[in-house]
């Protein structure tokens, strides 16, 4: 893939890299073999073959594991190429490395495993084998080209898993906040919600079906020309609600580096692989971004809102009365340790 800079308007934020950010970039990559001490391996991206790799990995290395690998469609990703299978041979492909992958895990991590329509059912076959299902996520694409002889095709899923029955989740730290639009109120006060000058909210509960993100698009800042890229917004969910501070986050089919950029901006230490050397250097540049701006569109003040409310968390992000460190001390102090 070519992501040398080109003519784009002058409102388009997608990032890219000229030749002297690559090769720059380039020298920060790890490159197989892996070095077996751990401390080489945080907050690194290795350019390399992560199928290959996965029984390099130290054991009981990983918190929490994100696996965004190729759907099973006909994909070309750089000069990557995946074929599309049978169900059945989708599924052994999926097996045949995922099992590679598991002994570097912990015994309390949680897992989190992206896919669509058609290899949805594959992938919970492997998992249901190997690792406990918790829930199955849809989200909201908002995006997809419209059919005439079928339904549009505008969500995905995330299969949420744990190793054991022993994991972390913090549901405080990953709450939505909402408009309230029919508030009620009890004794003359709100019930359940909030009333600002900006007007009324209640902070819910996550569900296992997300409508608030968007896929990253040309003004926005995090996109890039990746065919595939994941909202920020989606990993900051999962990394919020089954990491800590300073865990581990592995993700062996980075992309365009979301995964690493939003653990950065979360504090959390991380460790992927890119095969592409052109996403992988995007990846580095990413995380650099993130280091300087930790800023996740969608969510602020420690909680996420709704689509389209933009000006509205910037007027609330000014006002002295919300912090967002005191809500990260509430929040992780709340937290449950399962099966603990």
């Amino acid at each position: 893939m070519n992501t040398d800079v080109k003519d784009r308007a002058p409102r388009n934020r997608t990032l890219t890299l000229d030749a002297d950010e690559r090769e720059r970039l380039s020298k920060k990559l790890l490159r197989p073999p892996l070095q077996v001490n751990m401390s080489l391996l945080t907050d690194q991206i290795i350019c390399g073959n992560s199928i290959n790799l996965m029984s390099e990995l130290p054991a009981r290395l990983v918190d929490l594991l994100i696996l965004d690998c190729p759907y099973n469609l006909t994909k070309t990703f750089g000069f990557e190429n995946f074929r599309e299978k049978s169900s059945q041979e989708y599924e052994r492909w999926f097996e045949s490395w995922f099992v590679k992958v598991l002994p570097a895990l912990k015994t309390t991590s949680s897992l989190y495993v992206c896919g669509d329509w058609k290899c949805s059912a594959a992938i919970y076959n492997v998992l249901d084998r190997h690792v406990i299902i918790r829930n199955r996520i849809t989200w909201e694409r908002e995006k997809g080209r419209g059919a005439n002889a079928n339904w549009k095709n505008a969500s995905e899923d995330v299969w949420f898993a744990t190793f054991s029955d022993e994991y972390y989740f913090n549901v405080e730290a990953v709450k939505l906040k909402r408009r309230v639009l029919a508030p009620y109120r009890e004794n003359g006060k709100p019930k359940d919600w909030d009333a600002s000058v900006d007007g009324s909210f209640r902070l819910t509960h996550p569900s296992n079906l997300w409508t608030d993100l968007t896929v990253p698009f040309w003004s926005m800042p995090e996109n890039t020309d990746h065919p595939t890229q994941k909202p920020e917004k989606l990993f900051a969910k999962m990394i919020l609600a089954s990491s800590r501070e300073d865990d581990l986050v592995f993700d062996p089919f980075l992309g365009s580096g979301t995964s690493a950029a939003v653990a950065r901006k979360l504090k959390r230490r991380f460790l992927a692989v890119e095969q592409d050397e052109t996403y992988a250097c995007l990846a580095v540049k990413r995380v650099e971004l993130a280091e300087r701006d930790p800023a996740i569109q969608g969510y602020s003040e420690g909680v996420f809102w709704e689509r389209n409310t933009l000006s509205l968390q910037m007027r609330q992000s000014r006002s002295p009365s919300v912090c967002q460190s005191d809500f990260f001390e509430s929040s992780v102090s709340s937290a449950t340790k399962i099966g603990s």
